[in-house]
Order: C-alpha cells, then sequence, then structure tokens
C-alpha cells in the first residue's frame, strides 16, 4: 500500500522545502520553494497555480507542499467546514484524511496516508474555492501566526497530546450529524493545525479553548436534541383534537 509519493529531499532548502531543479520541464510539478516563513496566502497560490483548472489527488498537494504537508494539509482541509462551500461526497473523505494524519502524529509517528485515500481526487477548482472562500480566515492566520511559546510546541510528547485534540475534532467530523454542527470541532483543528505549522504556543492553548468550546456545544446539543426528539414522538403519538 502507498504511502506518501513525495520523497523526503536529500539536501532540503531552509524549513524543510526542497528547490526546484532548474531543469524541470515544463508542465512538471515541482515541490513548493518557499521559505518556512512564507504567507499561508502564498503557499495557496502556489497551489493553485498548479491544480486551477483540473482534477488534483492529494498525493500531488503533498509532493507539492513537501515540508509543510501535513499540518498545512489539515488546515486547508478543515477549512471548507468553516465556510458554507459544497462538499458533496468529500466531507468524510476531508475528515478521513485529518484523522488518519493526526493519529499517527499522536502515536508519535511519521504521518502517512493509505494509498486509496492519497489518490483521491479533489474537484477541479477546488483551491480557487477555498481560497476565495477563506480568504479572511488566511488573512488573519497570517497576521496572527509566529513563534512564540515555544515549549509548548516543540517538546514531542506535548504534540502528541495536541494531535490526539485533532484526531478527536476530526472524528466529529465524521459522525453523521446535522448541518452546523461540523463548525466546532473544524474551528479546532484549523486553531491548532495553524499553531503547530507555525509553532505558536499561543495558538495552541487557544486550541484548547476551542476544544472546550466543543465539549460544552455537543453537550448541550446533546441535552436539547434529545428533548427535541422526545417532544416531536410525543407530538406523534398524541391523538389528534376532536
Amino acid at each position: 500500500m502507498a504511502t506518501n509519493a513525495a520523497p523526503e529531499p536529500s539536501d532540503p532548502a531552509p524549513g524543510g522545502l526542497r528547490e526546484p531543479s532548474a531543469s524541470a520541464a515544463p508542465g512538471v510539478i515541482v515541490p513548493f520553494a518557499g521559505q518556512a516563513s512564507q504567507k499561508l496566502s502564498e503557499v495557496l497560490q502556489h497551489l493553485i497555480a498548479e491544480f486551477a483548472a483540473r482534477a488534483v489527488t492529494l498525493r500531488e498537494v503533498i509532493g507539492v507542499l513537501q515540508g509543510r504537508a501535513y499540518n498545512l494539509l489539515m488546515l486547508l482541509l478543515a477549512l471548507p467546514f468553516l465556510l458554507p462551500l459544497p462538499l458533496p461526497g468529500l466531507s468524510s473523505v476531508l475528515g478521513l484524511v485529518i484523522a488518519a494524519i493526526a493519529l499517527r502524529l499522536t502515536l508519535g509517528q511519521k504521518p502517512w496516508l493509505p494509498g486509496r485515500l492519497l489518490d483521491r481526487e479533489l474537484p477541479p477548482k477546488f483551491f480557487p474555492t477555498l481560497l476565495s472562500g477563506a480568504s479572511r480566515v488566511l488573512r488573519f492566520l497570517e497576521v496572527m501566526l509566529k513563534p512564540r511559546m515555544l515549549w509548548l510546541t516543540d517538546s514531542p510528547l506535548l504534540v502528541q497530546l495536541h494531535a490526539f485534540i485533532i484526531l478527536f475534532a476530526a472524528f466529529l467530523l465524521l459522525l453523521p450529524l446535522p448541518p452546523g454542527t461540523n463548525f466546532p470541532p473544524a474551528l479546532c483543528i484549523v486553531i491548532m493545525a495553524g499553531g503547530l505549522l507555525e509553532r505558536d504556543g499561543r495558538f495552541i492553548l487557544a486550541g484548547y479553548l476551542a476544544f472546550a468550546f466543543n465539549g460544552v456545544f455537543f453537550t448541550l446539543f446533546a441535552i436539547y436534541g434529545q428533548r427535541l426528539v422526545q417532544y416531536v414522538l410525543q407530538l406523534i403519538a398524541s391523538p389528534p383534537p376532536g
């Protein structure tokens, strides 16, 4: 079974990203040559340039992103759940990819995806649609994210704990819940993944607050959802007037 199609660079550029070869033939996809401090919107613009008008597989996206691939991929794939974007047949796939990456990170292992997910195609214009819908979110992340409180991001054990929070939130995305309930777990994933991506300990703490909000939200949802179901059943069971 295939794993990550993008090979590890033998002589990586700063930030773990490989510079494209000068001899690369036209039309050949090359890894993103940006630095680790590259803005998120610029990373997405590169993806749009590569995959603007055709379907794209996750294998190709990971090959382009290289060193920033997995944390950035979790962030990008959680963004559509924050926006009113149509995701026919894709929501479960996006949640599975996030969960698979987070599970490996939780176990302290290198991220890995099965070939079936790697070769799953995202629809044409997926990234242009995502960027147009998420531009405000990305601008906020660009301004706010920066390396700080590194003790929260540089400890392998703490990173495993952060990844577990993302894994749990991804599991919530996979539940067959009513529309609108995906927002809280997706928000938690975006904040956590952004903090891991830019080594921002404050964002990691904000991610835990978002996780706590998920606990409150779904507790209230379960309580009042159960009451609503009971009320509807009582209406159905009650005899008609007259």
